[in-house]
C-alpha cells in the first residue's frame, strides 16, 4: 500500500472545528485523514467520517500512539480505543508519534508491539514519527524496513531536514512532511511568492506542490473551504528545475516543533 501524496491534517482541530474541516474535506474529495491519540479529536473526526458516507475502504485514516501508551502492555488497548473513537475496524497507518522521553520505552518494544498491532488487523501499515537517524536504525532493526511505511516528519523549506531524507531515501523509507507551510511563514517568503506569481498560483500550492515533487507527503490542515480546496490543487501543479532549486536554497534549518523534554537529539 502507498500513502497518499495529500491528505487532510487535524492537529489543534476539535470538536466542532474538526468536524466541519473533515466533512468539507471529503466532499471536496481528500480520503486521507490524519490524527492522533493526544489531538483529542479522534471521535469528532470518526463523527465526521460516518455521517460523511463515504465508503471505509476508499478512505486511508492515520493515527498516532501517544507517548504514554508506547508499552507493550498499552500499546494495542490504547489504538484499540482509538479505533473505537473513529468508529471503525482498522486504520490505515498508525504511527509512533514521538520517540519515547530518555527511551524510557524502548523502540524495539514499541515497533513490535505496533507489528503486533498490524498482525491483527487492526492496522495495515505502521511506522514513526518525529524519529531521527539513530532512532530509525532501531525501529528498522526492531521490525524491518519493509514494515515502516514512513517518518512523518516536520518538513518544509525553512528546514529541509536533508540528513534525515538521504538516510531514508537511502533505506527506501518514505518521509511525510508535516508543518510543510512553516506555520504559514513560507507563505510570506519573496522567493515563493515571485514563483507563486510566475505560475498564477498561491504561495501554499506552490510549497505543497515543491514537497510533493520532492516525493513527500503532505498533511496541511484548514478550516476555511477555499483554502481546502486551493490546497488539493497543489497536486496539479508542476513546478520547474529553477523553482525547484530556488525553494531548496531557503534552507536555514529552522526548527518550529521541538517541545522540551518530548524532543530526541534531532540531526
Amino acid at each position: 500500500m502507498t500513502i497518499p501524496a495529500l491528505g487532510l491534517g487535524t492537529f489543534r482541530l476539535q470538536d466542532d472545528v474538526v468536524i466541519h474541516s473533515v466533512k468539507t474535506a471529503l466532499e471536496l474529495g481528500y480520503r486521507a485523514i490524519d490524527t492522533a491519540q493526544i489531538y483529542e479529536n479522534e471521535a469528532a473526526v470518526g463523527q465526521a467520517i460516518f455521517e460523511s458516507g463515504i465508503d471505509r475502504h476508499q478512505l486511508f485514516i492515520t493515527t498516532k500512539i501517544w507517548i504514554e501508551n508506547l508499552t507493550a502492555e498499552k500499546l494495542i488497548p490504547s489504538l484499540q480505543q482509538s479505533l473505537s473513537k473513529l468508529r471503525t475496524e482498522y486504520v490505515d497507518l498508525t504511527l509512533i508519534h514521538w520517540p519515547s522521553p530518555g527511551a524510557a520505552v524502548p523502540v524495539k518494544e514499541s515497533m513490535q508491539a505496533l507489528m503486533a498491532a498490524k498482525e491483527a488487523g487492526l492496522t495495515r501499515q505502521i511506522g514513526i514519527s518525529n524519529f531521527p537517524i539513530a532512532l530509525m536504525r532501531e525501529a528498522i532493526a526492531a521490525v524491518g524496513i519493509e514494515n515502516i511505511a514512513t517518518n512523518q516528519i516536520e518538513l518544509h523549506p525553512f528546514l529541509q531536514n536533508s540528513e534525515v531524507v538521504a538516510f531514508a531515501k537511502q533505506q527506501g523509507m518514505h518521509i511525510t512532511s508535516y508543518m510543510t507551510l512553516a506555520y504559514g511563514e513560507a507563505l510570506k517568503d519573496a522567493t515563493i511568492q515571485a514563483i507563486a506569481r510566475k505560475h498564477q498560483a498561491t504561495p501554499a500550492q506552490i510549497v505543497l506542490a515543491w514537497a510533493m515533487q520532492s516525493g513527500f507527503s503532505v498533511i496541511p490542515s484548514s478550516t476555511k473551504r477555499d483554502n481546502l480546496a486551493s490546497n488539493m490543487d497543489a497536486a496539479n501543479l508542476t513546478l520547474d528545475v529553477e523553482d525547484m532549486k530556488s525553494i531548496s536554497s531557503l534552507d536555514r534549518q529552522q526548527r518550529l516543533v521541538s517541545p522540551e523534554g518530548l524532543a530526541p537529539d534531532w540531526d
